[in-house]
């Protein structure tokens, strides 16, 4: 993979209190934890300021800024952007801005609001005891301004966490108003008791200029608001990811309740604790004067309550949605209102919820699945044309191999977690990218890395016939678990599997099949032969008298999920075998299974040219258009409100049904 790596004038700076600390090491196989030794605190926001003098606006003014784990940039009072994406300390990006518009002749204000949150989860490679800031300000080949000691910094004094919420995924804050920081970022403001930015000795990083485009965001007034002197409510229409904005007077240190949610409960008040398990009850203090709520960090919801002791003059509310850039060049191929309804739900689910990364859900992981992101960075290509999402979900998965060689799924981020089935999905998605971009170097340079990713796969678990088992790997198959159709297989999520099962082996069949048909796009010779393992397949599970496919050697039952991805890698060995498979998908209730099994049907009808069968799990009343009926702007984590425990409002993932809306290409990549 080409590198890009950028010699930075400024250097790594951080407060004094981090400036010695060596990085923590947080990376290793999920099987194989340690202990992780953290020293830097939790949840610090840090606040840098510099002036520069500038003679004129005629050449353009860029500035390459980084930071971990985050950083919001105002220039003159004004806010600019946010970023990076998250990366690997070796392959750390950096962001390159015009900021032109932003700065005149004379003494400009460059103030930048940092963000070290300190957790391990899914958001970030956070915990680890790296926090800094990096940037570069520049006219042409001039640098005006850098990172180094003549920068100030200090600690925010606003923000005070209140617990963590998600699956530690952010922190519920209450805001003070009153604090010594707020407008920090404005020009003028006293920064004479700030100390000088420290050095950070420690630093690892290799820098690279981000490869996908920055957040772009809209400013959104509610559709209903019901204004009360001490308790206001507010709905914007719709579930958005971002910040409340929200401008408000009451007496100095009154506390004001923030509740945010993505429902309503019974007597129509916000469901806070919402169902994804993750709790939006935060707070704010007002400072007696006219004061702004300033959020750092995002929720998913829509709908607010704010609820004060005393009376509370709102001037001002509003939601800042924040997405990526997003201009759809697709249509609907069908005429049919259902599919149309669920075309456009899916669309706007993409539009709204994709952001630095591919995230499976907005409020409990926050994070980048491998498995949930090669469906949804399909889509997203499919409709936008823009494969950057994509190619970065591809690489950052490819670069997991430090850690293991059969990849880690989360990623980037410091939560180590393994699924079988997610790199086995890494052929398929590398044929999608290459059938909407024609960039046959893209395959060729990663060809290489997906042949280490299955040979560790051959090594470690393939017995004697070639089939895998003995897995030390989760193997999801279908999520929730009861959505699995009653798979005859124990599934062990913390240990190794004994014992050999259906759907991981026509996972790896099919992504052996797919490298042969890429390795033939390379004129390369074939990766691996497969009739033996199709052989070995059929013999271990395949029932000759029902025509059906067991889940495994041992049992004799049959599941949707043992049939649907044997359909789709074409692992049948009659017609008759694939016409009974078709009947059980058409007899099989829709809650049966979850999204894996039900694009596997779907790819599997459209490998057999059966649309008016795809047709119809598209338009059941149990899967897209139950979420619709159970009042979804946006797609839900499985078909409905209560179909689990746990349920995302916001889950990126089921927007794939546009793959099969549309004509694409889809028989070349996933079939």
């Amino acid at each position: 993979m080409p590198q890009q790596s950028r010699a930075f004038c400024g250097e790594w700076i951080t407060l004094p209190l981090a400036a010695e600390l060596r990085p923590v090491e947080v990376f290793h196989r999920q099987l194989s934890p340690m202990p992780i030794d953290r020293r830097l605190p939790e949840n610090l926001h840090i606040l840098f300021r510099k002036s520069f003098s500038l003679q004129n606006t005629a050449e353009k003014i860029h500035i390459h800024i980084t930071a971990d784990d985050y950083y919001k940039l105002y220039i003159n009072g004004r806010f600019v952007s946010q970023g990076p994406a998250p990366g690997f300390p070796f392959h750390y990006y950096y962001n390159t801005l015009d900021i032109t518009d932003f700065v005149h002749a004379g003494e400009n204000t460059l103030a930048i609001h940092t963000y070290y949150q300190g957790l391990i989860n899914r958001v970030w490679v956070s915990g680890d005891d790296r926090h800094g800031l990096l940037f570069d300000l520049v006219q042409g080949e001039r640098v005006l301004a850098c990172s180094d000691q003549s920068v100030k910094c200090r600690l925010h004094d606003g923000f005070m966490q209140i617990a963590p919420c998600g699956y530690d995924t952010q922190f519920l804050e209450r805001y003070d108003s009153r604090a010594d920081c707020v407008g920090f970022e404005r020009v003028g403001f006293d920064d004479s008791g700030w100390e000088a930015a420290a050095l950070r000795r420690y630093a690892d990083y290799r820098f690279f200029p981000q490869p996908t485009a920055q957040l772009t965001s809209e400013q959104l007034r509610p559709v209903r608001l019901i204004r009360g002197e001490k308790s206001s409510f507010a709905d914007f229409g719709s579930i958005y990811v971002g910040y409340l904005t929200l401008t408000a007077q009451g007496y100095p240190g009154q506390k004001v309740n923030i509740y945010c949610g993505q429902e309503l409960t019974e007597d129509g008040r916000v469901r806070y604790e919402m169902r994804a398990s993750t709790r939006y009850a935060e707070e704010w203090i007002l400072s007696g004067g006219q004061d702004s709520l300033d959020w750092f960090d995002y929720k998913s919801f829509r709908y607010v309550q704010i609820e004060s002791d005393a009376p509370l003059e709102i001037d001002g509310i509003g939601l800042t949605a924040r997405h990526y850039p997003f201009t759809n060049t697709r249509t609907c191929k069908y005429s049919e209102p259902a599919l149309r309804q669920v075309w456009d739900l899916c669309v706007r689910s993409l539009h709204y919820g994709v952001q630095e990364v591919i995230q499976d859900c907005m409020e409990r992981e926050k994070g980048q699945y491998l498995g949930d992101g090669a469906l949804t960075s399909a889509a997203l290509t499919v409709l936008t044309g823009d494969a950057s999402i994509m190619e970065k979900l591809i690489d950052e998965a490819l670069r997991t191999s430090f850690i293991d060689e059969g990849l880690m799924i989360c990623s980037p981020c410091s939560f180590m977690q393994e699924i079988a089935e997610y790199p086995l999905m890494l052929p398929h998605l590398l044929a999608a990218h290459r059938r909407l971009t024609g960039d046959t170097a893209f395959l060729r340079e990663r060809y290489h890395a997906l042949t280490q990713m299955l040979d560790s796969y051959a090594g470690r678990y393939a017995a004697e016939n070639g089939l895998i088992g003995n897995l030390d790997k989760w193997c999801v198959v279908d999520w929730p678990a009861e959505a699995r159709d009653d798979y005859d297989f124990d599934l062990v999520t913390d240990g190794v599997a004994p014992g050999v099962h259906n759907v991981i082996n026509a996972y790896y069949i099919g992504a052996i099949k797919m490298m042969n048909k890429l390795a033939d796009i390379l004129q390369l010779p074939p990766y691996r032969e497969t009739a033996s393992l199709e052989r070995a397949f059929c013999e271990a599970f395949y029932d000759p008298a029902r025509h059906l496919f067991r889940d495994t050697p041992e049992s004799s039952h049959i599941s949707l999920p043992g049939n649907a991805f044997a359909l789709l890698f074409g692992l049948y060995p009659t017609d008759e075998a694939a016409a009974c498979i078709v009947d059980l998908i058409a007899r099989t209730k829709p809650d049966r299974v979850a999204f894996f099994t039900t694009f596997a049907c779907l790819a599997g009808l459209t490998r057999l040219g059966q649309e008016e069968a795809c047709k119809a799990l598209l338009s059941d009343e149990g899967r897209w258009l139950r979420m619709i009926r159970e009042g979804a702007t946006v797609t839900f984590e499985a078909w409905g409100k209560d179909a689990k425990w746990n349920t995302s409002l916001f889950h990126l993932c089921y927007s794939y049904a546009v793959l099969f809306l549309t004509d694409w290409g889809m028989e070349d990549c996933f079939v």
